[in-house]
């Protein structure tokens, strides 16, 4: 029989509180679990995010090499136009009629032979950033494959840790699941946002010796009652995690 919700039972605060009580045992148990993980997670998330980067790295310096190649084929291309341009033109010279068209001629043949000239300059230049490039290139896909190692050692010992543990974290969710019906959404919201605020993850504490079990400050006699009573909702004023009795 499925479980009903929480809007279709009137759970008291205690039972709220109480609830998220043994919510935080839950939790916290599967934080044991998952210390026992380390930086695993972030060390691989972190290998993952340089990995890509690296990746974007290598696919641009291949573009440039690409456009280099282009850029050099294009500059032979008019090496080899301006020669055959001069030749032409040299057979001109030897059918011309006066000084005027020879010289005119021999213009366009120191034109065509600055083009060269010119070109080639940028043939060497081409040639000296492909070899930049290529050393780039060779550098980033080392790298990239240095961290691909690594990723795969970290990612099979965290997936052997998941393996080990996966049995015992979904019963512990299950019973975490169990819990949360009890509790409404303001109050799960609440508790979310203290467990994530605190280093520990403890956002509901018991009251020990008089004092917050989580900041360790005293609580009032009072407010120890109204605590004991259950009937609100009572968080430390100095740390903000939920309070509870410590017989509960």
């Amino acid at each position: 029989m499925a479980q009903k919700k929480t809007s279709e039972i009137d759970y008291s605060m205690q039972e709220k509180i109480m609830a998220l009580y043994e919510l935080q045992k839950i939790d916290s148990q599967i934080d044991e679990i998952n210390k026992v993980k380390g930086e695993l997670p972030l060390e691989v998330e972190d290998l993952e995010d340089e990995i890509a980067g690296l990746n974007i790295r290598i696919e641009n310096i291949n573009a440039e090499i690409e456009e280099l190649n282009s850029l050099t084929k294009q500059r032979k291309r008019e090496v080899d136009q301006a020669k055959i341009q001069i030749s032409h033109y040299k057979e001109q010279q030897n059918n011309v009629r006066n000084n005027r068209e020879y010289d005119a001629i021999t213009k366009e043949i120191e034109y065509q032979e600055l083009e060269i000239e010119l070109a080639e300059k940028r043939l060497k230049e081409y040639a000296v950033a492909m070899k930049a490039k290529k050393a780039q290139l060779e550098d980033a896909e080392a790298v990239a494959s240095e961290r691909g190692v690594d990723l795969a050692a970290k990612k099979a010992e965290l997936e052997s840790i998941e393996a080990e543990t996966a049995d015992q974290v979904a019963a512990l969710e299950a019973q975490a699941d169990k819990a949360k019906v009890k509790i409404d959404e303001r109050l799960l919201s609440a508790y979310g946002r203290i467990r994530g605020s605190v280093r520990n993850g403890l956002a509901v504490v018991t009251v020990k010796r008089d004092a917050c079990g989580g900041c360790f400050n005293r609580i009032p006699p009072q407010r120890q009652a109204d605590i004991r009573l259950g009937k609100k909702l009572i968080v430390c004023e100095y740390c903000g995690r939920i309070l509870v009795a410590e017989n509960e």
